[in-house]
């Protein structure tokens, strides 16, 4: 190798090399050994080196170039991040064939009264989505949770807005901020008025905020048995207008929501291999109520149909 490769290779190449080395050994299914075969095989062809580092220009220009590039365009094609982990394209190749036999008869939500957990246990675990009614107008949140709410919050513990990562996830849907602080530095008409559509969601990840905020809700709620599992974090979605796209959830346990301000329409759809055999359909959903939705096997999507009318949910988890 020429002087003048050998220095392109060892400035700017092995730096490279050295970062996607590190990035790769991340994954527990990959091992130094399975690094060493692959480089072994590669000298089997002629030119081998001259091919390794074409090969590694070309990783890298995948990797720092073409990647960011395809991960945003698929982002804004769907207009969400919700819930869609960075290997969304896998987790809905691999997806287990659902048994049509969970949206077969289903025309709609069953909706129930408020009720005791006694009550809803026969109902908690049901693939059926459920709304029930006036079940949450009694919680603090319902009187105190609103934008100016979550703005002083955030502004009380600023360490927190400013160590807001993807971990925490935010969702900024189709609405042009990109961070948690764009959302809370817009103008006071745009926020109270909701001048211009916006709809976001994120998660309070954060202890000391989770800790403020559930002082202004149950978890579990009532209604859920009181032995269920729950995570270390609750959602928030808000905004005037604009909703959440059609969409699977990859998370681990079923979805509850608490519509404490506002109204809100779901859209849900059964998964492809099921649409000639079960329905598509829409619900209302008012304030005060909650929903109850196994968003890993129905496809859904939410709109604000009423203009200038503020939404507001908290949501979570449970299994």
């Amino acid at each position: 190798m020429s002087r003048k490769k050998n220095k392109i290779f060892e400035e700017v190449i092995r730096p490279e090399l050295d970062k996607i080395h590190n990035e790769i050994l991340k994954h527990p299914e990959i091992t130094v050994a399975d690094l060493y075969d692959a480089y072994k095989k590669s000298l089997e062809s002629e030119d081998s080196r001259e091919n390794i580092i074409f090969s590694a220009i070309g990783m890298i220009f995948f990797i720092v170039i073409a990647v960011p590039i395809v991960n945003y365009v698929f982002a804004f094609i769907l207009g969400i991040r919700c819930f869609i982990p960075n290997n969304y394209v896998v987790w809905e190749a691999t997806r287990p064939i659902a048994n049509c036999a969970y949206c077969q008869h289903v025309r709609g939500p069953l909706i129930l009264p408020n009720m005791t957990r006694e009550e809803f246990l026969p109902y908690a675990y049901s693939p059926q989505p459920i709304i029930i009614k006036n079940s949450i107008s009694h919680w603090p949140a319902g009187k105190l949770l609103n934008y100016n709410y979550l703005k002083n919050l955030y502004s009380k513990y600023k360490d927190d807005l400013n160590s807001f990562s993807d971990e925490c996830q935010f969702l900024n849907f189709k609405s042009n901020f990109l961070i948690l602080r764009d959302l809370f530095e817009m103008p006071p008409e745009r926020a109270e008025n909701g001048t211009e559509p916006w709809y976001v969601g994120f998660s309070n990840c954060q202890t000391k905020i989770l800790n403020e905020l559930r002082k202004l809700y149950p978890v579990p709620p009532h209604f859920l048995p009181a032995d269920t599992e729950i995570p270390s974090h609750d959602y928030i979605f808000m905004g005037y207008d604009d909703g959440a796209n059609m969409h699977l959830d990859y998370i681990p346990r079923l979805m509850w929501q608490a519509q404490l301000r506002g109204n809100k329409t779901w859209t849900l759809a059964p998964t492809p291999e099921c649409s000639s055999i079960c329905d598509q359909f829409t619900f209302y959903v008012e304030s005060g109520d909650a929903v109850l939705i196994d968003t890993r096997i129905w496809y859904h999507g939410t709109s604000i149909k009423t203009k200038k009318q503020f939404s507001l949910t908290i949501q979570s988890e449970y299994g």
